[in-house]
């Protein structure tokens, strides 16, 4: 059918075209739903979502007489007109125990209206309408259980919309139908004010205005034609197209229901079913989540999914659908295996859609963008584990279990498949397929990761390095602003972890002697950017491990204090960096990368170097002849395209320059971070993201860069034993100390010493090997001290209390032109 070519290259249809599909035949069932579910599969790839909630029925009396349901009572019937809040709130703190993120109240339409019982029942507790409560009870819930209030409130005026907004990131209304004629005498509207169409459409325009994260359907079987069901697409979708903000598309099936008028009515076949979805997807195209409730199919939850939804709506662990009391819930475990029956991932979200939630500056309440944030992944999808880079704790169970999976044993997305080979050969991997790579759940994450691990063997061999080294942070002292650092300090900042240190050069250089002693080859040296420090500052910090220790290599200072001790001096970068290398400089860290793409620099590090100045720094390093490690750090405001442009930029400038010597993924360790506590970034990636963060790399810089190093500091050796299988060759440094990430909260970060080192390569069968900064072997006399150290003495940290220049010099300032954005999809 023309209908559908035109859909599958990405056209939505006319409303005239949009009609003509009411004509469709069983005999043209098949490749509609064949259409709708590539459709689908453009946008939400191998994922089928839904919402893990507990069903508030906050009241069962409604003015409407709705003549197929069973929800609705009369006082008579009900032991209370309205749940006390109490009686809610046990409900939700039931649900917040089992893993709950939403709270969804249901209730019937403006009972106070018909009922004095409701009339009574509501001045009893001091309100004055039905909304007032549902707005009161929202705000309790909230704030006594952390559950997401979602109310499905029915209709609503533009002050009872602005009143709920405040208090719930995401409401509904079924709009069920714009067929009119339903509500005349003898349909199953008449006698139902709150159904007739326009005053339902009304209520779906003003969410709209009102920037309201929105749900909406239709209802099918109730006496409607099919063409009739388009045109209430059609209504939705032009609202949609409108404002933004219908971020679900229900198609529920009529269910007949006892003791109701339609109780002997005929339900509608799945053929129609699967007809209205597919229609739905086709009118929407594929990025509109089209919903289907699983417990009203039950059996033929696969055929639902072929017919192009990608999302189960709410499903409770704990509560029933008083809506369809006949009907129960799946239980998860079966919703998850039924899923993956039809060869997708079942996946959690939140109550507000992953794209509601990275625009949450437009579409949430400013009281829920930092609870909401704080609990999201870098696509908008809830973490639904308790791990965070930087504590104490195990991998989470369900990625371990998928990782275990054999190769013939993963249904993985052709799409995954087809990148992985690419990168296996060595192309390039665009944006996009980086992109793609870092969504992989489910089964698309372990393939990733196996084959990273495949391609690790074929580069590196079953060999994995590390270098006995001691990180030296000579000073805590900052005049940069960066949100995520813990660990500098300057005149705002004493409140966090450790006083204001200066580091006099003398314990600089027994840092160094203590550190050779103990068998290091290295010593890792960075800090804040002080206001008296100057490039002579940093040649003397050199100068200082030199004429100690002569044969330790020095690998230190950031693109950023390259930038601004050269500036400092008067002098080019370029001659700096010889000046540098004369004194006795190795090589350097390729830290203050953070996210390499300024839409992410401007919120995470405003004033700090430019993602071109990075570049350009780093170039003029390498082209200086010094190797250098290049770094990432995500998990706090960026998005899967942020990390994918950091990627790709550190590929081409290798491709340039060959001067990067290991990559190193950096979690952010968020519980000191400045802008985590400001309430303006998540808590870190989670777990999937940062294995997955080792494992594309792997993929994605090949073969540009042969070594990915895990951050044993960051990810705790838990977590590095799962790197090592996804692609990691190296271990890094064991440190000796370590103040940065611990002064951001983290527990790990004290020495990891080669004996423990080599311990946890040996048990996964893997050979260690100590190296040198550069990779080389390191000599044996090194590798004999470090396996019989001293113990460390206590170090010094000299106090600083000066933050000004002496002679009343500003210091240097790093100039940026760079427009600030919000960063969302």
């Amino acid at each position: 059918m023309h209908i559908l070519a035109e859909a599958r290259t990405g056209h939505l249809p006319s409303d005239d075209a949009a009609r003509g599909l009411a004509q469709v035949g069983a005999d043209a069932l098949p490749e509609l739903l064949a259409c709708a579910a590539q459709l689908r599969d453009r946008h939400f790839r191998n994922l089928i979502t839904y919402s893990r909630k507990v069903f508030i029925p906050l009241t069962q009396l409604c003015r409407d007489v709705c003549h197929y349901c069973t929800f609705a009572r009369t006082p008579r019937h009900l032991a209370a007109p309205y749940m006390s809040v109490d009686e809610v709130l046990a409900v939700a703190r039931r649900g917040a125990e089992v893993g709950c993120k939403e709270a969804l109240l249901t209730l019937g339409e403006k009972p106070e209206l018909r009922y004095g019982a409701a009339r009574d029942a509501l001045a009893a507790m001091g309100f004055r309408t039905t909304l007032e409560y549902v707005a009161h009870v929202a705000e309790r819930i909230f704030t006594e259980t952390g559950l997401l209030p979602h109310v499905n409130a029915g209709c609503m005026d533009a002050d009872e919309i602005a009143m709920l907004r405040a208090v719930a990131p995401s409401m509904g209304i079924m709009l069920e139908s714009t067929a009119e004629r339903l509500c005349e005498k003898g349909m199953v509207h008449h006698g139902s004010p709150d159904k007739h169409p326009a005053v339902r459409l009304e209520t779906l325009r003003l969410a709209g205005e009102a920037r309201v994260p929105f749900t909406t359907g239709i209802l099918i079987g109730i006496g409607e034609t099919r063409l009739e069901r388009i045109e209430s697409l059609l209504a939705i979708r032009a609202l949609h197209q409108r404002y933004g903000h219908i971020q679900e598309v229900i198609i529920q099936n009529f269910r007949a229901k006892a003791g109701t008028k339609m109780a002997q009515a005929p339900e509608p076949d799945l053929p129609d079913l699967l007809w209205t979805i597919a229609v739905a997807r086709i009118i929407f195209g594929p990025d509109m989540s089209i919903q289907a409730p699983p417990n009203l199919s039950p059996g033929v939850l696969p055929r639902l999914i072929a017919a192009g939804i990608n999302d189960w709506g709410g499903v409770s662990p704990l509560t029933p659908d008083y809506v369809n009391p006949e009907a129960p819930w799946p239980h998860l475990e079966q919703l998850s295996a039924e899923t993956t029956v039809a060869g997708k991932h079942l996946l959690e979200r939140l109550t507000v859609y992953p794209g509601y939630v990275r625009a949450g500056q437009t579409w949430l309440d400013e009281r829920f963008r930092t609870p909401v944030m704080r609990i999201v992944d870098a696509e908008g999808y809830p973490k639904t584990d308790s791990w965070a880079p930087g504590e104490q704790g195990d991998p989470p169970a369900e990625i371990l279990a998928q990782l275990a999976k054999r190769q013939a044993q993963l249904q993985v997305s052709p799409q995954v498949t087809a990148i992985v080979a690419k990168a296996m050969r060595g192309e390039d991997l665009a944006e996009a397929d980086i992109v793609r790579l870092f969504q992989a759940r489910g089964d698309d994450l372990a393939h990733i990761c196996q084959a990273a691990d495949d391609l690790r063997q074929c580069v590196n061999g079953d060999t994995v390095s590390y270098v006995v080294n001691r990180n030296i942070n000579y000073t805590n002292v900052c005049y940069f602003k960066c949100q995520f650092c813990a660990f500098s300090k300057g005149k705002l900042s004493e409140n966090l972890r450790g006083r204001p240190y200066d580091l006099d050069e003398n314990e600089i250089a027994r840092r160094a002697r203590e550190a050779w002693e103990r068998g290091a080859s290295e010593v890792c040296m960075t800090g804040g950017i002080h206001p008296e420090y100057t490039g002579q500052t940093y040649l003397d910090i050199v100068k200082a491990v030199k004429t100690e220790v002569p044969d330790m290599h020095v690998h230190a200072f950031s693109p950023l204090e390259i930038w601004q001790g050269a500036a400092s001096l008067g002098l080019p970068v370029a001659e700096f960096l010889q000046r540098l290398k004369a004194q006795g400089l190795g090589t350097l860290p390729g830290t203050a990368a953070e996210i390499l793409d300024d839409e992410a620099r401007v919120v995470l590090c405003p004033d700090k170097l430019s993602t071109q100045q990075w570049l350009d720094v780093m170039e003029q390093v390498h082209r200086a002849g010094f190797r250098t490690t290049a770094t990432i750090m995500f998990g706090h405001v960026e998005t899967l395209e942020h990390w994918a442009r950091h990627i790709i930029r550190v590929r081409d400038l290798q491709k340039k320059t060959g001067g990067f010597t290991e990559f190193v993924p950096l979690p952010f360790v968020h519980m000191e971070a400045p802008i985590y506590l400001k309430g303006r970034a998540r808590s870190g990636p989670s777990f999937r993201e940062a294995l997955l963060m080792h494992a594309v790399a792997r993929l994605a810089l090949h073969p540009h860069i042969a070594n990915i190093q895990v951050s044993w500091v960051k990810m705790g050796a838990k977590g590095a034993r799962v790197c090592l299988d996804a692609g990691v060759n190296d271990l890094g440094g064991t440190l000796m100390n370590e103040t940065i990430t611990r002064a951001a909260g983290a527990t790990h970060g004290q020495e990891f010493n080669p004996q423990v080192m080599e311990e946890l390569i040996r048990s996964m069968g893997r050979s260690p090997r100590q190296r040198l900064t550069t990779y080389g072997d390191a000599p044996a006399e090194r590798q004999q001290r470090a396996w019989q150290p001293a113990p460390l003495q206590e170090v010094t940290n000299t106090p600083c209390s000066k933050y000004e220049r002496p002679d009343g010099a500003k210091p240097v300032l790093i100039r940026r032109d760079v427009e600030m954005v919000e960063i969302s999809s």
